[in-house]
């Protein structure tokens, strides 16, 4: 096994390993990719204060997320297609964050169905619900995820309609891949994904195929998909969501104070700072710089997350010393995933946990607790100063 001392490191195998057009879904924003690119560099210009002769021996990591207890307030995020990033990809992405003690976040656009993954762990995890038109499917999705025991719906606001990400549309993106020549060719390069590919327990979206009326194959899935995104999605039909499930509540894609008041007014248990990691709305500013302004706007009235641009325990760091009570990565475990399956997703959490520990030991703290704003050095105007 190769040594792994950073993410990078896993994403470099994981390009090597997987499928162009899945290595392309993951490693790809919207439009310009502004945006994508603004998530992580954006950390690069908060910096930390580093503090001697403090007693750094006791050091713990452990939090809460939502009441839940956590090895380190860092969850899984919720992404599509995990199953194709390595055969069943989602219940080893799971497991793992169980074995670590993080929640696991499954996606609506899952492989894995609820069901597989339910059965592949003992902890609950936390489900994630595009809210769609089909209102029955969308109610039965959401009984499923009770019955398999989820502790949390994790509901997306900032997908009511598709950003253009121009790689998946060059790519024919598609679950499974459709063998057209430049895909035959690539693939060939890929012998070891293909291989474990053949034992996976799925290749379809395993949360719809067999669960919506006239959705039996992929060849029919493409098209409903793409018409069932809900435009008309607003705070009404968000709160029928939350009485629908009837437990704790996240949700997911707050990237304005205005936004982030409605979702503690409704009362949801945690908001995500979110830009849907820069797949959506491209020139919108950055999760980590919307952070304080939102921390200042409903701070004191609910939990706050932060997803987008995460790739160290570094920037686990700066989001937790703005304020954020915890975090999520997305592309950083499907890098160790497609590198090296669960081993490879273990091995994120463990590269993350490491430089958070150390990084919290030198700026003087040993608990994740007692970070803050003390801890970092903000550039005047890191939120911006913008006209109205």
């Amino acid at each position: 096994m190769p040594v792994i001392t950073e993410i990078e490191d896993l994403k470099r195998i994981y390009e090597r390993r997987v499928p162009r057009m899945f290595y392309d879904y993951c490693e790809t924003g919207s439009w310009t990719e502004q945006t994508f690119r603004d998530n992580s560099s954006d950390f690069e210009d908060i910096r930390l204060r580093q503090r001697v002769a403090v007693d750094m021996s006791g050091r713990s990591t452990t939090s809460q997320m939502i009441g839940q207890d956590v090895a380190m307030p860092v969850a899984l995020a919720p992404v599509g297609l995990t199953g194709m990033q390595h055969a069943d990809g989602e219940m080893k992405a799971a497991r793992a964050a169980e074995l670590f003690g993080v929640p696991f976040t499954l996606s609506t656009m899952s492989i894995n169905s609820i069901e597989d993954v339910a059965g592949h762990t003992k902890a609950p995890f936390w489900f994630q619900l595009y809210t769609m038109k089909d209102d029955d499917y969308v109610r039965r999705l959401i009984d499923r995820a009770k019955a398999a025991g989820c502790s949390a719906l994790v509901i997306t606001l900032d997908l009511q309609i598709l950003g253009q990400r121009h790689k998946d549309l060059k790519n024919g993106l598609s679950a499974p891949p459709k063998l057209t020549a430049k895909t035959i060719a690539n693939l060939a390069t890929k012998w070891a994904w293909g291989i474990e590919m053949l034992s996976a327990k799925r290749r379809e979206f395993g949360n719809i195929v067999g669960h919506v009326d006239g959705i039996s194959d992929a060849s029919s899935l493409g098209a409903w998909t793409a018409e069932q995104f809900d435009p008309s999605l607003d705070w009404k039909k968000i709160e029928k969501l939350m009485d629908l499930w009837g437990g704790k509540v996240i949700l997911k894609g707050i990237l304005d104070a205005e936004d982030a008041r409605m979702a503690a007014k409704v009362g949801a248990d945690a908001i995500v700072v979110s830009n849907h990691g820069g797949r959506q709305l491209d020139g919108a500013l950055s999760s980590i710089r919307m952070l304080p302004e939102i921390m200042d706007a409903v701070g004191d009235q609910v939990e706050v997350h932060l997803d987008s641009g995460i790739r160290s325990g570094q920037d686990v760091l700066k989001a937790l010393a703005l304020g954020a009570k915890g975090t999520y990565i997305g592309r950083a475990f499907v890098y160790g995933l497609g590198a090296m399956g669960q081993k490879g997703v273990t091995a994120a959490l463990e590269v993350i946990h490491k430089e958070l520990d150390t990084t919290m030991a030198l700026c003087g703290e040993t608990q994740v607790a007692d970070l803050g704003r003390h801890n970092v050095l903000v550039p005047e105007g890191f939120g911006g100063r913008w006209q109205n």
